[in-house]
């Protein structure tokens, strides 16, 4: 079947007991047994629900993964993947990652004997020279938040094999309608669900996609003991949201290249970084293994008190943490999303302070471009 079709049938069957053509919400916390080690293949909801199986299948077969679990958040199913690792274990994660990655991975992961270093994996030479004896992970965000730098997948999953390193590819920014890893050669996925593939700002969630079974294995069993499987109304929600992701993914592209194009001849902007210009430094790269460019832009003011500016005068744009809804969001990652990196980390990812980041969204875009103009005006 094709994506649209799979998106909107595997996991969404119709209720069998009344025909419903919409799964219900199982809100039940404890299942009754039929006998002592007899049940209809639940027992209590934190370890599984009808609504998270459903979904868990339904990603796994968008991401062509094995298997897939949901949890309450993406930073829960990333907290999961890196407790596949043991102490005195090293990883090599994308330079410019989630704020939240860095803060779980060197505040707190730390803690428990682990060894992060932080590349540009747009540079395939720099990652395998970061290569140690006990590197086990590579862990890649592409396109990277909120710099948009891409890397290689098909080099990184071939330096991955090389060095039988567990390829970790962070999907959100694209969602597996625009870009499929796993096919590049990863072993892992991972999403915040909370983003594109839920679509409507309105649940948190994560996912993480699995290739092999022993990885699998111990996915369910850390997500079953530590109790951060997402609750069934959530799981619902992120499902009817799935439907649709193929039609709001095209048009979150037209409106994305349009609002880019716009920034990128805008006299009072200095740079953008968006992989489906020509002028982005990976744009070849993007076009090769993703379906699309997404609607992700990061673009450059040059100060702190031009950001702030653009940002008080946005009217249709709304001020806000998280990206991926339908409506448009605005975010200065600096003082938000990676507020909690430290300041000599954020420079040198190119994280500065006149850096804005847009999740354009999927109103007419001639309306966005009136609102980012006349911002832009008193810049």
């Amino acid at each position: 079947m094709g994506f649209a079709t799979d998106a909107i049938h595997v996991g969404q069957e119709p209720d069998p007991s009344t025909g419903s053509i919409i799964p219900p919400v199982h809100m039940t916390s404890t299942y009754v047994q039929e006998a002592l080690g007899k049940n209809k293949g639940y027992d209590y909801a934190r370890t599984a629900h009808p609504n998270r199986r459903a979904l868990e299948r339904c990603i796994a077969r968008l991401e062509g993964g094995l298997t897939s679990y949901v949890f309450t958040s993406g930073m829960a199913g990333t907290d999961a993947v890196f407790r596949l690792l043991r102490p005195g274990d090293h990883v090599i994660v994308s330079e410019a990652v989630y704020g939240g990655v860095v803060r779980l991975t060197t505040q707190l992961l730390v803690h428990f004997g682990l060894q992060f270093s932080f590349v540009n994996t747009a540079c395939i030479e720099n990652v395998e020279k970061a290569i140690q004896s006990s590197t086990k992970m590579l862990y890649v965000e592409t396109p990277t938040n909120p710099t948009m730098i891409v890397t290689d997948l098909d080099a990184a999953g071939a330096l991955a094999k090389k060095h039988n390193l567990t390829l970790v590819v962070d999907n959100t920014f694209l969602s597996p309608y625009l870009q499929s890893p796993i096919r590049h050669g990863a072993h892992i996925v991972v999403h915040s669900m909370t983003k594109y593939l839920n679509g409507h700002s309105d649940c948190t969630g994560g996912a993480v996609v699995l290739t092999r079974q022993e990885d699998a294995d111990r996915i369910y069993f850390l997500q079953r003991s530590a109790g951060s499987g997402l609750a069934p109304m959530d799981c619902w929600l992120v499902a009817r949201g799935v439907k649709t992701l193929a039609v709001r993914m095209e048009q979150h592209c037209k409106n994305g290249m349009d609002v880019a194009r716009f920034l990128a001849s805008h006299p009072k902007v200095k740079r953008v970084n968006y992989p489906g210009l020509e002028s982005h430094p990976q744009h070849l790269v993007a076009k090769k293994q993703q379906r699309g460019f997404g609607a992700m832009i990061s673009f450059e003011l040059g100060s702190l008190e031009a950001a702030r500016r653009l940002l008080d005068n946005v009217k249709l744009c709304s001020l806000a943490e998280s990206l991926g809804g339908v409506e448009t969001l605005i975010s200065h990652p600096a003082t938000m999303t990676h507020a909690s990196v430290p300041p000599e980390m954020r420079q040198k990812a190119g994280i500065t302070d006149g850096l804005v980041r847009l999740s354009v969204g999927i109103e007419d875009v001639e309306d966005l471009l009136a609102d980012l103009d006349k911002a832009l005006g008193k810049v």
